[in-house]
């Protein structure tokens, strides 16, 4: 019989390894997961210099994560949606039209959080 903790750890190794796997994926089949992870990647070092305290520095870096989180989110339901077909449905469009829109939310939210603290470190 295996132990629990065994079969957990085998369990968190299986998922690591799912994970790198889409990661993989991402990079390979889709160019806005590439873009918005190379931008992520360039701004880390802004992101470090901008923020001028830890909850600043989290603040940057977890926005440019929320966008790259959601593109695989939307990655994802968009290829659920072709995988079901091919043949427009108002229902499939819909879909992928709600998960291009929380991308540029979340790219929003990079804007705006980049923005006030650029802003309070500069006239603050």
């Amino acid at each position: 019989m295996v132990k629990p903790v065994t079969r957990n750890v085998r369990r968190l190794v299986h998922a690591t390894r799912y994970s790198f796997t889409g990661l993989r994926a991402a990079w390979r089949n889709e160019e806005a997961f590439r873009l918005e992870s190379l931008l992520g990647a360039a701004l880390l070092p802004c992101a470090l210099w901008l923020g001028e305290n830890a909850v600043q520095r989290a603040l940057l870096i977890g926005s440019c994560l929320v966008v790259v989180i959601t593109e695989l989110l939307n990655s994802a339901v968009e290829s659920i949606v072709d995988r079901i077909g091919a043949e427009r449905h108002e229902l499939s469009g819909r879909a992928k039209d709600l998960g291009s829109a929380a991308v540029f939310i979340s790219l929003a939210l990079v804007v705006i959080v980049w923005t006030l603290i650029a802003w309070d470190r500069f006239t603050g």
